[in-house]
């Protein structure tokens, strides 16, 4: 309610001071109090400094394809951004302390998901490549790693727009929609995943698909055993389970991965398919069901015969050409481990015997159909290898080897050599077995 003459006259009054040889003194006071109170409202210009520094920042990330590094210095920049905000404000907090609440409102928009990371040397980014990697070294948070690279060192990401952080998202909810089975869990994604990889760059097969034929390739197999309860579907129809009910008996453990992929798909974070135009996603979706209902094994004659009738004149021009073969391809993928050396091969056969055997236990407590090469008294590795490996498995992948020669030292010798060790520790499981009967026909005289 004071006129700047009042105020002046008070002033001069409380400090003893004449009002007219201080004139310049107190026009020094008042200009240093004006410039306090500037710098306290610099606040807003501060703020959209910072909005405006974010946002480049947060667009280079959605933008620029960066990858785990950069990210990574993104972040920092992000932090230290933050830090220069609350020490430079600290001394006018008490005219903006709303603005600063909790520091919420300088959060980034879209957080940058995050797993612990594993920077991926060298030597580890040329074993990838090849069908020998092993995919037993590595924890969950190191594979998600690998299966970023691969889509970025595909040149997925920069090429058909994904954006590098719902890459990771996406990733991360595959990771945990795998459950726990002793065979059917992440890592065998991850190992039909990076088999995937290696037959691309060993079969050449940029040079011959589109990036969208790849990238569905890789999706595909990322996808392809999602939420898999550990029971196959020859016991989801016997049991009537929801499943086998709701797919009326159709593949019903192939229809619920391409309905959880899907699911998964349909959250916008997780969307890696989100930049595709309307028809492209429904190519990218009809391709990935494709593959994915081709794990199949009950349809195995059916794709293998339709491939072998295109294999001699086949035409990467021909579309229905490409699709069968990329069915070939998963279903390779998808039951590769005999490719690997023994060393990462035989832990896979435990694996799964011990899957097959929880099965056939429940299936005999519920009174259904056992699978002789389920039950755990009837079957051996031996058993359950040679037959697989010589009438399924070398036939597949030496059709194959017909359109890609280039297969056979790497990927079709080892299942030739993998078939013989198992026929070699048939022969001995035989020769004991056969000592063991004579052992005991030899006690059974003695007896008597």
């Amino acid at each position: 309610f004071c006129s700047p003459c009042d105020i002046k006259e008070l002033f001069c009054t409380a400090t003893g001071l004449s009002r007219y040889n201080k004139e310049e003194l107190f026009q020094n006071v008042l200009t240093q109090v004006a410039e306090q109170f500037s710098r306290a409202f610099k606040i807003n210009e501060l703020k959209t400094e910072v909005t405006n520094r974010l946002a480049m920042l947060e667009k280079r990330v959605e933008l620029e394809g960066m990858k785990v590094v950069e990210i990574e210095k993104c972040r920092s920049d992000i932090k230290k951004l933050r830090e220069e905000m609350a020490s430079r404000n600290s001394s006018a907090f008490y005219l903006c302390s709303s603005f600063l609440d909790d520091n919420k409102k300088l959060t980034p928009r879209r957080d940058v998901p995050s797993y612990p990371k594993y920077m991926l040397s060298q030597q580890t980014i040329d074993a990838l490549r090849k069908p020998a990697f092993d995919v037993w070294l590595w924890e969950s948070n190191e594979m998600l790693s690998c299966l970023e690279h691969m889509y970025h060192d595909l040149g997925l990401v920069k090429d058909l727009n994904i954006n590098p952080i719902t890459l990771k998202r996406w990733l991360l909810c595959i990771h945990d929609n795998y459950r726990s089975n002793p065979f059917h869990n992440f890592r065998h994604c991850f190992c039909v995943t990076q088999m995937m990889y290696s037959m691309i760059y060993l079969c050449n097969l940029q040079e011959k698909f589109t990036q969208v034929d790849i990238l569905i390739l890789m999706t595909a197999a990322v996808c392809h055993d999602l939420d898999h309860p550990g029971y196959n579907n020859t016991y989801q129809i016997n049991a009537r389970t929801e499943l086998a009910v709701r797919y009326n008996d159709i593949s019903p453990l192939e229809n619920h991965h391409c309905a959880v992929a899907f699911q998964i798909f349909s959250q916008s974070d997780c969307n890696i398919f989100a930049n595709f135009d309307p028809e492209a996603f429904k190519q990218i979706r009809q391709g990935t069901i494709n593959l994915i209902l081709a794990t199949d094994m009950a349809r195995h004659g059916e794709i293998l015969d339709s491939f072998k009738q295109k294999v001699d004149y086949f035409d990467f021009t021909n579309e229905e050409h490409v699709t069968c073969l990329k069915m070939v391809l998963i279903k390779c993928c998808d039951i590769s481990n005999e490719v690997r050396p023994m060393e990462v091969a035989e832990p896979w056969v435990d694996c799964l015997l011990e899957e097959y055997f929880m099965q056939s236990d429940r299936e005999k407590a519920e009174g259904l159909p056992i699978a002789p090469f389920m039950d755990r008294e009837k079957v051996t590795k031996p058993t359950a290898q040679i037959g697989f490996i010589k009438f399924v498995l070398i036939p597949m992948f030496e059709t194959v080897m017909k359109l890609f020669p280039q297969i056979e030292e790497v990927m079709v010798q080892p299942l030739r050599e993998s078939r013989d060790r198992y026929e070699e520790l048939k022969q001995i499981d035989d020769a004991m077995n056969e000592k063991k009967k004579s052992e005991n026909l030899t006690m059974g005289g003695k007896k008597k």
